[in-house]
């Protein structure tokens, strides 16, 4: 059973990813919702609150995705992994992903979704730098941000483009570039 609160929030989500930041109020999200008017602002009282919740809702949702993905062997099973992740985000998860994508061209002007989604994303390090380092990366946290910034500058090719560009070939560079020369991960 979903609750009132959380159907509020993937419809927040939805608006985000289909009709971008202005389409986004209590009202709409209400109606989106199917909930009686002024429900979500009940939960969320200002649209701060309000993307505060949707920055959590992500989060929470995505993580074990994410986490499921992180348990390579060696080089080749993160880039599948990474590349099962990448279907992911733009097949069942587009929506999401989209709505992210619109937060963080807000989050330009805006501390508060910036601090939220810089909290979210250090999340999804935290998850990433371990695996790394199994694997042998020379230095785990550059490699994570080199992964975090390929998949955002995919997204954006392709929501803000229309193109669509394979990411396993650019995952194949990152990834085995940063891996120790000689390790067994790395071959």
């Amino acid at each position: 059973m979903t609750s009132n609160r959380d159907r509020a929030l993937v419809a927040a989500i939805e608006l985000l990813g289909t009709e971008g930041l202005r389409g986004l109020t209590h009202a709409r999200v209400d109606e989106r919702a199917g909930l009686p008017k002024g429900s979500t602002s009940n939960y969320f009282r200002t649209r701060a609150a309000l993307l505060d919740g949707v920055g959590e809702w992500m989060l929470r949702q995505e993580v074990p995705v994410v986490e499921a993905a992180l348990k390579p062997e060696s080089a080749a099973d993160l880039i599948d992994e990474l590349c099962r992740l990448y279907d992911f985000m733009i097949g069942p998860n587009e929506v999401t992903t989209t709505a992210r994508m619109v937060l963080w061209m807000e989050s330009a002007a805006n501390e508060r979704i910036r601090q939220a989604l810089l909290s979210g994303r250090a999340v999804m390090t935290g998850m990433l730098v371990p695996a790394l380092a199994r694997l042998g990366a020379r230095d785990p946290v550059a490699a994570s941000d080199t992964i975090g910034a390929c998949f955002q500058g995919v997204f954006l090719q392709r929501f803000a483009r229309g193109e669509e560009i394979d990411p396993r070939p650019l995952l194949e560079i990152i990834v085995r570039g940063a891996l120790a020369p000689g390790s067994a991960a790395g071959t």
